[in-house]
């Protein structure tokens, strides 16, 4: 065996691995040209963005499962139909005629989806898209605003979303 002939798997070896760095670098340059372009499609989407609640037309006030902390940002957006007097018929979030002094919010309309936070707060209107801060720490809770629950159909879809507050911990 002579000298050039033993250096010949030698050199293709070394052909072979400069050619997998080089495409180990070439991976790694797109990538990062990639990122530099659009950064955004990097960042990570927040759990509460994703997030949808089912409430119910013939149901009390009704757990999200969303707990919220004092200065939370809240979001909630609603779409659906739903019918709290066979008398007035279907409507959406926003709510059809002006509400009775029996209602759990009677300076709203009937039939429009309500929210408060904790078992014991105080409603808000929410309609088809409210934002606000929590003032206190509970879970966040939706209803329709009527008294009797018996007579009505249907259901509305809630987008939740929470900023929460970084200056006080999370619950």
């Amino acid at each position: 065996m002579t000298a050039a002939e033993g250096s010949t798997p030698r050199r293709k070896r070394l052909r072979w691995m400069w050619a997998g760095l080089w495409l180990i670098g070439t991976a790694i340059a797109l990538c990062g040209a990639t990122w530099a372009l659009n950064p955004a499609a990097w960042r990570p989407e927040p759990h509460s963005a994703l997030l949808t609640h089912t409430v119910y037309a013939y149901r009390q006030w009704q757990s999200t499962g969303v707990e919220l902390s004092v200065g939370d940002q809240f979001r909630l957006r609603a779409n659906g139909k739903w019918e709290y007097s066979p008398i007035v018929g279907l409507n959406g979030p926003r709510g059809g005629r002006p509400a009775v002094d029996s209602y759990p919010l009677p300076q709203v309309l009937g039939g429009a989806l309500l929210g408060r936070i904790g078992e014991t707060g105080a409603p808000f209107y929410v309609g088809a898209s409210t934002r606000g801060f929590a003032d206190s720490r509970g879970t966040l809770y939706l209803r329709i605003n009527d008294d009797l629950l018996g007579d009505n159909v249907g259901t509305l879809d809630v987008d939740i979303e929470v900023v929460r507050n970084t200056a006080t911990p999370a619950p």
